[in-house]
């Protein structure tokens, strides 16, 4: 007998449940369960805040510090490059395997929020790297664990959990657009805005979080895990459709608010692209639930292809609509917000479904390092094509990831198939 799509995240999960002790229905009974989630759930919203508050506020670094537009795209990638190198870390040393995750989020949140309050005192670019770096190297502790920790109190509906999660760190990161919008060109209240949230979240963690039922078994330090989850094809095959999704993501967020002040000629107030561009990152936000509750329902495979599908389709047609009237662009970059990342959580729910059981905190910060790496040349690359090309060809390359992404993830598909066979041959 071979298994339906919508049975094969089951298996993984059946088997994690029998790893664990736990009787076929019996899980997510938990009543704690939706308190705990919406505890991780704000506190990684209101930490992730800090992430995006210089590409927020770049048009006005820009006049400040006399930028480039190379520069400009830095100010991101930085942060990228911090959050790589803070995750790759992590892995090479099972930070989130053999540390409390509490506390792990806690101090990582901390020191993130402490890390973005120097560009207060930050004189021009030079002196802003350092800071935006930090931050995203000490968000590094924040993201994964946080999966992690929801993970301990959701098995049969933990695509839901996870994408909650997710969706909440997506309205974090659109959160500095709407407090410009609000606050105007004052660049202090932005930058003070993520911060205060940081030392609102790491409190938040520290005192009203605890660990669920569903624990992942930990072990010891070991070298050889990170190799040994390198060779591990499953692991391998989501992290590879979660490479994909990535090469789009981060691009489309950094600079999707050049590209409609572009498309509106002035024609449009500031005020108001700066909220069309919060509304496109927040709706993500949406898109991460629906892709939770889909994914638990019908497969994570379908719905990570079809968000894949749709985004990368978006990436393809948003530079014909350049010069439309800019209410159907704005329609156009709302549904292209709602399908990029609504597939980001499924890709962390798989790896925590595929991967061995005790290393599945580094397995996650090794999934985000690599991803995160990826957005480093496509952040890069986009000012490069609009110099070169326009703003009308600038994101048309990232639909390639979204493709390659689809490629994987069937490749894991076929895989976990082949392995629902094997296990009806031993029945």
């Amino acid at each position: 007998m071979v298994c339906g799509e919508a049975t094969l995240s089951l298996v993984s999960l059946e088997r994690e449940g029998l790893e664990k002790g736990i009787v076929h229905g019996d899980v997510d009974k938990d009543p704690h369960r939706w308190t705990m989630l919406a505890v991780v759930s704000f506190g990684m919203l209101l930490s992730l805040t800090s992430w995006m508050t210089a590409t927020a506020i770049g048009p006005e670094l820009q006049l400040k510090w006399s930028l480039s537009s190379n520069q400009m795209g830095w100010l991101t990638t930085i942060v990228q490059l911090g959050f790589v190198i803070g995750t790759a870390l992590g892995a090479i040393l099972n930070l989130a395997d053999v540390l409390p995750s509490r506390g792990y989020f806690a101090l990582s949140a901390f020191l993130a929020a402490a890390s973005n309050a120097v560009l207060l005192t930050a004189d021009g670019f030079n002196e802003a790297l350092p800071a935006r770096f930090l931050t995203g190297f000490f968000l590094a502790g924040v993201y994964p664990p946080g999966m992690k920790m929801v993970s301990t109190w959701f098995l049969s509906a933990r695509g839901l959990a996870i994408g909650t999660v997710v969706g909440a760190l997506t309205v974090g990161k659109a959160t500095p657009y709407l407090l410009k919008a609000v606050g105007g060109t004052d660049t202090i209240s932005v930058i003070s805005g993520g911060s205060i949230a940081g030392l609102f979240a790491a409190l938040l963690i520290a005192t009203a979080y605890r660990d669920g039922p569903y624990l992942f078994p930990s072990r010891a330090f070991e070298w050889s895990r990170v190799g040994k989850l390198l060779k591990h094809k499953e692991t391998m095959l989501a992290t590879g459709g979660y490479l994909g999704h990535m090469w789009e993501l981060y691009a489309m967020w950094t600079w999707i608010s050049a590209f409609l002040f572009a498309a509106a000629a002035g024609a449009v107030s500031d005020t108001i692209i700066d909220l069309v561009v919060f509304g496109t990152i927040a709706a993500g936000a949406l898109g991460c639930i629906w892709g939770g509750v889909a994914a638990d329902r019908i497969g994570r495979h379908r719905v990570v292809n079809l968000a894949m599908a749709i985004s990368g389709g978006c990436c393809l047609s948003v530079g014909v609509m350049f010069q439309a009237p800019f209410v159907f662009l704005v329609g156009l970059t709302w549904v292209w917000g709602f399908f990029v990342v609504a597939d980001s959580a499924q890709f962390s729910a798989l790896v925590t479904e595929v991967a061995p059981q005790d290393s599945i905190g580094t397995a996650l910060m090794l999934q985000t390092s690599l991803g995160f790496l990826v957005t480093m040349v496509t952040i890069q690359a986009v000012p490069a094509i609009v110099g070169a090309f326009g703003w009308q060809w600038a994101f048309a390359f990232l639909a390639a990831g979204p493709v390659c992404g689809i490629c994987s993830i069937l490749l894991l598909e076929r895989s976990q198939r082949v392995y629902c066979v094997q296990e009806s041959m031993r029945n």
